[in-house]
């Protein structure tokens, strides 16, 4: 059983939440590039130092939920219930991007990242750094080593995906036949 977290732990965690949201605020009231770092610590009430204690960049600010993303990825492969782990993926990734425009704060989100050319190229980055963790759970679904090349090739193949289908109309239609794809391959390397 999990124990509850400590007040200090608690802290760190109110803290981290005031500062996402009052970077957040600024930024979409007036625009990633025209909030600095020192207005995002005033209005957090707290130094500097303590934002970068909580966040290690501006751009980490906006992204603060990171870790859960990447719990949700190797969740989809971990509990997946007899699919296979392309089919898990698909479903994951599918209701994450049809549930985009169906909230507005989503969609505010989204708005904000495709105006900024340094959000865009963060937002890229930290979605590949998923891939390590996301291979090693594929890994160790398939039984493999956890630097398996084809586990860390359909891990990448997967994350790649999304950027893909964003770029047609129906993303989640292109996620579907993309994953489509990916699952007929994967079936042939681990059946």
């Amino acid at each position: 059983m999990d124990e509850p977290p400590g007040r200090r732990e608690r802290k760190k965690a109110r803290t981290r939440r005031v500062l996402a949201d009052a970077a957040m605020e600024l930024f979409q009231a007036r625009g990633y590039d025209a909030v600095s770092v020192k207005e995002v610590a005033e209005a957090a009430d707290v130094s500097v130092t303590t934002l970068f204690n909580h966040f290690p960049s501006k751009e980490a600010l906006v992204f603060d939920l990171d870790g859960d993303v990447e719990a949700g990825l190797v969740a989809a492969v971990r509990d997946r219930g007899g699919r296979s782990v392309p089919a898990a993926l698909r479903e994951h990734l599918r209701l994450r991007m049809a549930d985009r425009p169906a909230r507005p704060e989503i969609a505010a989100f989204r708005s904000l990242v495709e105006q900024s050319p340094a959000l865009r190229a963060y937002a890229d980055r930290m979605w590949l750094r998923h891939e390590t963790a996301l291979a090693e759970a594929i890994a160790a679904d398939a039984g493999v080593a956890a630097d398996d090349v084809t586990c860390a090739a359909l891990a990448r193949f997967a994350l790649e995906a999304v950027g893909v289908a964003r770029r047609y109309p129906d993303a989640p239609g292109g996620i579907d036949l993309i994953f489509g794809l990916l699952d007929r391959g994967w079936s042939v390397v681990r059946p």
